[in-house]
């Protein structure tokens, strides 16, 4: 880790006037190279709206070392548990996720002090010989295409998308980094991989995307696309509290109220995207089968007004959006509950 003295920054940024100031403060962050990417991002950013000086502490997670399919090990929420005990162990001053990473609950304790201006919500394909979705169905045909994907989300629309076209295609369960998952396509093991676009924007490889895909075809994740920076201090939430986006905010807070109150009866694959269309916030929600025999999709607009009751009105949306698609029949598609 590269560690700037505080007398060096003293002389780079008018911000800075004594030595409290200087006191770097300690970013947690995990150590892929998107998480590094990601975190250097707001390192930058947090630098200039505090006047301090940031260094990146890198934490490994159990998600990152664990080979086990995401949903045996605890889901998304492996990747975070790590840095937010570094945080509430005083080890380091704040964390960055990607917020789809981030369970609904909230530690006692935590702030989630920014969550800053959206990158790219749709997801992407990275495919052989620079195919799209359609060419490589086409030019594939007689022979499933293989595409591989670690998200139950994208198996069961991508498997509903080629049903309702009659296209063959097998989904293949992938883990590991974006190296790895790309060089399953560059080494002839699969056809296709589907990854987050913002993803491969923030590591500068959008040049290897063959397709992105439109989220009336694949859905994003809750929070897709958006960081999350937590930390303990109230003082120091309220000077990162100049990163957070509000109209982000708002969406994210609509997906994910939509997704904790699904986590509660339904432990199949869900998917939601918020966006702004005027003044009203209109959400969408998708619930379904892996296989993607089942896709339950509904639509729930509001008016909302970007005040201190905003997050509660974009809550309530998600909650109401959540429970039509329970209501619906999203409670018994796998005959099981999550917990």
């Amino acid at each position: 880790m590269n560690h700037q003295s505080p007398h060096q920054h003293d002389q780079d940024d008018p911000h800075m006037n004594g030595q409290e100031s200087a006191t770097p403060l300690r970013l947690g962050t995990r150590r892929s190279a998107l998480a590094m990417a990601q975190s250097g991002m707001v390192a930058r950013e947090v630098s200039r709206v505090t006047g301090r000086p940031v260094e990146l502490v890198e934490i490994t997670t159990y998600g990152d070392t664990s080979r086990e399919a995401l949903a045996q090990i605890g889901g998304t929420g492996v990747f975070v548990s790590a840095l937010r005990d570094a945080l509430l162990e005083g080890r380091i001053d704040l964390a960055v996720h990607s917020l789809k990473d981030l369970p609904t609950a909230t530690p006692a304790g935590l702030l989630l002090a920014a969550v800053p201006e959206r990158e790219d919500v749709r997801d992407a394909l990275v495919a052989r010989d620079g195919l799209t979705l359609e060419q490589l169905v086409e030019k594939l045909a007689g022979h499933p295409a293989r595409i591989g994907t670690g998200s139950p989300r994208r198996m069961a629309q991508l498997n509903a998308w080629a049903s309702a076209r009659g296209a063959a295609l097998e989904t293949v369960a992938i883990r590991g980094n974006v190296d790895t998952r790309i060089g399953y396509v560059a080494g002839g093991e699969l056809d296709a991989v589907l990854l987050a676009t913002a993803g491969l924007n923030r590591l500068g490889r959008a040049a290897e995307i063959t397709d992105h895909l439109d989220p009336e075809l694949m859905l994003p994740a809750p929070g897709q696309g958006a960081l999350a920076v937590e930390c303990v201090d109230p003082a120091l939430a309220q000077q990162l509290s100049a990163l957070d986006h509000l109209p982000t905010r708002a969406a994210v807070v609509a997906e994910r109220a939509l997704l904790a109150t699904l986590e509660a009866g339904c432990s199949a694959p869900v998917a939601a995207l918020a966006t702004w269309q005027g003044t009203e916030l209109r959400l969408e929600g998708v619930v379904g089968t892996p296989d993607g025999a089942t896709l339950l999709k509904k639509t729930a607009n509001g008016p909302l007004v970007l005040d201190e009751s905003a997050e509660e009105q974009a809550a309530a949306l998600g909650r109401a959006l959540a429970t039509r698609l329970l209501d619906s029949g999203a409670a018994n598609l796998m005959g099981e509950r999550a917990r």
